[in-house]
């Protein structure tokens, strides 16, 4: 290696940076040359190193960036060796400095040329803080320094203008009272491009909140006060901004800007302003909307095209601002843009279309016959009162036609056909090979099968087909304390370590022993886990102790037929005949008899007659009895002291579940439910419990009911539906859990599960009404979530259904008098005016004709006296 750049690579491990400056200046460009060919070459060796070579490059980074700034020889490669990441970790202002430094003897053309390139590789700052994003701008400060020292004009770079606001902040920040804009060399620069920038608005007026702190936007107004800045540039550059669109956070500091400049009536740029409502983020709006109507020279056509544009907007706010500043108008001036009127007619809340009308009937003495019209034209889709009153005032307007009161039929969606049993033993090992996460009780009920059945017919050829699994998936040697206590996602208590574990007590059954009993060992120290879920895992586990005590059987009796988890009658019965009298499994014989349709032909259980087992006289009596009896499900709301920071619900719904007489050990267990009100039970997968117990619905709910406002795993309520048994409350209040979900899809599986329930005509309409009223009461469920499903699912055919269930939860949802109503509520009459006329409902609602009676002109007192109306045959509906 060249002497020279041996000495810079020594500099650069032992030196200081002082050191390395002094020595590079003093080199010639033959010596220059040497060391950028060695540069590279000996960053990348040291790459290699490992972690702690990386740590160290990190700590040498200033001295690698001066020796390549001084000695490679074009702009390009000075620019790409200063860009690259392992060199970046530098104080930005320290290191501007000291690269600047061995800059200093290149021509100018040259470092210009450079500087040009660095702002050019600038890049956005990353997203977060004020302090974060100037953080991710390191480079800023010595691509700043050149375009400085050279006068260079810097390209046009977004990152390079937010880098410049970011970087006047910090300044602003260290020197609290100074003005800092003024003498700022790149202010001539950057003026224009700061309305024009993305990414500046988190600085423009950073640390507005601190009182007395300077900011940019304040320093601005003060800079175009002295004529340092030409104040009609910086109202243009609003302007500019408020045109150019963008999001209400990127829009404020402009906003903030004009505000503070306070433009004289004569200045505010009237055509620009209206252009800007359409389409501009709330804040630009609120501001055009406001000198707009402080302008002088806003004329009838702009006052028309202004008004017009407000009453398009989403937000109510904007279009109330539009009717109040048409009534507000001239009445020549008003009619001119009385069409802006039409589209508010269309609009909630109906306090906002009576006075659209209003303003209209008083403006139609003034309106031409373009405007009037817009309005008859408009006028078809109103109530017939308002209908009524714009006829009068336009002339006659055509009669709308009645919308039809009919919804789609129900429909339920149908759950896939389960898969083929596994018929090989290299299927097995394929289906071992593959993730057992997110959980499918499906697929695992498949793969146990088949371990059982394939290890019955010939274990040695399973032990032999499953060795590629066993000694890629596992510990060679075996160690059972690693997974006992040691391997990061390994859980002895979730389903497919369980599965997994089957498998290993096939493989080798010795092993599976140790960890059986290191697993058992540390039992004490398991959480409780809800008896769903222990009784799944107790199944699994009588099935790895069978494999290691080198037992087998010819078949699992529970392994389900239908994709809802039940298992046919006839089949079971030759499953048992299969056992040739040997007992089956306990948990596995039980979940065979929890999953036994609720209907039953007879020839079965004729056929259960001859089996000669204990477990088989007790199949034929069960399905002579038509099934399991079904636990007594008690359902009811409970108080509990809790802090209400914690929650707010003072009401909890629970249900309990008590077994019948005589039934046994595991069934009695997975059907005793007494729980404690104010103590939340999370779980993290309900996904099995809905085929543990396909044919007794209301008892899988009382389960569902402990974990699901906490787990949040609506998933369980639409597998629900699709079950067999009893129906009621607790079924019910599992939907409306799941109505209340606080996402979307999740409340789109809560309607699934009551369209599918109301197309089967299970349905607990009444029930669900009922426990809508009391968990919105007890605050459990937020109303506005449970109005979207209620109104989704009349959209889709269930409106007889949601009425029954409206007619239970309205007269519970009223406000008593002298009480306040609840947020909302107003939304759910809507949605019960809805379902009543599809449904062609009549009668009363208790405290409906009292609260339609009140004086008022709120969404909720307009539904009520509309749902009223509907319900005394006294109005049709109108959509």
């Amino acid at each position: 290696m060249n002497p020279t750049a041996q000495a810079v690579l020594d500099l650069i491990e032992t030196g200081s940076v002082t050191d390395l400056v002094t020595f590079l200046h003093g080199l010639d460009d033959d010596s220059r040359r040497a060391v950028a060919r060695s540069l590279p070459a000996h960053l990348s060796e040291r790459r290699r190193g490992g972690f702690e070579a990386e740590r160290r490059i990190w700590e040498l980074a200033p001295l690698y960036r001066l020796a390549g700034a001084a000695c490679f020889g074009g702009a390009e490669q000075v620019a790409s060796w200063l860009s690259r990441r392992e060199l970046t970790g530098v104080e930005p202002k320290a290191d501007a400095v000291h690269v600047m430094s061995v800059l200093r003897d290149r021509p100018l053309e040259w470092r210009r040329d450079l500087a040009v390139r660095l702002v050019r590789r600038l890049r956005p700052a990353r997203s977060g803080s004020t302090w974060r994003r100037a953080e991710s701008l390191r480079a800023w400060d010595l691509a700043a320094a050149l375009v400085i020292d050279t006068g260079v004009e810097p390209p046009e770079n977004d990152a390079f203008v937010s880098g410049w606001v970011l970087r006047m902040v910090e300044r602003q920040w260290m020197n609290q009272g100074t003005p800092m804009l003024a003498g700022d060399p790149l202010l001539g620069h950057m003026l224009p491009r700061l309305f024009e920038a993305a990414g500046v608005a988190d600085g423009l007026d950073w640390g507005r909140w601190s009182e007395g702190h300077l900011t940019i936007i304040g320093e601005l107004v003060e800079l175009a006060r002295t004529g340092r800045v030409p104040r009609q540039v910086l109202l243009d550059g609003c302007v500019s901004r408020f045109l150019t669109g963008g999001g209400a956070a990127e829009a404020a500091p402009f906003v903030t800007l004009w505000r503070a400049l306070r433009p004289e009536a004569a200045e505010i740029p009237v055509t620009d302003f209206v252009r800007v409502l359409p389409s501009a983020s709330s804040p630009v709006v609120q501001l055009a909307l406001e000198e707009l109507r402080r302008s002088e020279a806003l004329d009838t056509d702009l006052f028309a095209e202004a008004v017009q544009a407000l009453t398009c907007r989403p937000e109510k706010k904007y279009v109330a601002a539009a009717v109040k500043w048409i009534a507000d108008a001239p009445p020549a001036r008003g009619a001119a843009a009385v069409a802006a009127l039409a589209p508010v007619f269309d609009l909630d809340p109906p306090s906002l279309r009576e006075r659209a009308v209003r303003v209209a009937v008083k403006l139609a003495p003034h309106t031409a016959e373009p405007g009037r019209q817009a309005i008859r034209e408009a006028a078809t889709r109103l109530p017939a009162d308002l209908h009524e009153r714009l006829a009068t005032a336009f002339g006659p307007v055509d009669e709308p036609e009645p919308d039809p009161v009919a919804a789609p039929p129900l429909t339920a969606t149908a759950l896939p056909a389960l898969p083929p049993p596994i018929a090989s033993v290299a299927e097995l090992a394929a289906e071992l090979d593959k993730p057992l996460w997110p959980e499918d009780p499906a697929r695992m009920e498949r793969i146990l099968a088949a371990l059982v059945e394939l290890t019955h017919r010939n274990r040695d050829a399973v032990v032999q087909g499953l060795q590629p699994w066993w000694q890629t998936n596992w510990r060679h040697p075996f160690e059972a304390a690693a997974y006992a206590y040691g391997i990061s996602g390994f859980d002895e208590d979730d389903i497919p370590s369980l599965l997994l574990r089957c498998a290993l007590a096939v493989v080798s059954p010795a092993d599976s022993r140790k960890l059986t009993a290191l697993l058992n060992g540390k039992s004490q120290r398991r959480r409780s886990e809800p008896a769903p879920y222990r009784f799944v895992q107790q199944r699994f586990r009588e099935v790895i102790s069978l494999f290691e005590r080198v037992g087998t059987l010819p078949v699992l009796l529970a392994t389900p037929t239908a994709p809802t988890g039940h298992v046919d009658a006839a089949t079971l019965v030759t499953r048992m005949e299969r056992l040739d009298g040997a007992e089956p499994l306990t948990y596995d014989f039980v979940q065979a008899l929890l999953r036994l349709p609720r209907e039953l032909d007879p020839e079965p259980a004729v056929r259960a007659e001859k089996l000669a087992s204990e477990a088989g006289r007790r199949l034929a009596a069960c399905l002579r009895a038509g099934g399991l009896p079904d636990p007594d499900v008690t359902w009811g709301l409970e108080s509990f002291d809790r802090p209400a920071s914690y929650h707010q619900s003072l009401w909890e719904v629970h249900a309990r579940l008590a077994p019948p007489e005589g039934i046994p050990g595991p069934l009695a267990e997975l059907w005793t439910l007494a729980p404690k009100p104010g103590y939340p039970t999370f779980y993290r997968n309900m996904t099995w419990w809905p085929p543990v117990m396909p044919s007794h619905r209301e008892a899988l709910a009382a389960h569902l009911l402990e974990c699901l406002p906490w787990s949040h795993q609506v998933e369980a309520v639409a597998a629900l539906a699709h079950n067999d048994g009893p129906v009621g409350i607790a079924t019910a209040s599992t939907i409306v859990i799941g109505m209340g979900a606080q996402l979307p899809a999740q409340r789109a599986l809560a309607a699934e599960a009551i369209l599918t329930l109301a197309a089967h005509g299970e349905l607990p309409a009444a029930d669900l009404g009922r426990a809508v009223g009391h968990m919105v009461r007890g605050e459990q469920v937020k109303l506005f979530r449970i109005t979207a499903v209620l109104d989704e699912v009349t959209a889709a055919g269930a409106h007889a259904h949601v009425w029954t269930a409206l007619a239970e939860a309205v007269p519970l949802l009223l406000p008593a008098p002298g009480e306040k109503a609840r947020p909302g509520l107003g939304d759910l009459l809507k949605v019960a005016v809805r379902a009543a006329a599809l449904t062609g409902a009549r009668g009363e609602l208790p405290g409906l004709a009292e609260l339609a009676a009140r004086k008022g002109s709120s969404l909720l007192l307009h539904e009520a006296r509309r749902l009223h109306e509907t319900l005394s045959a006294g109005a049709a509906y109108s959509g």
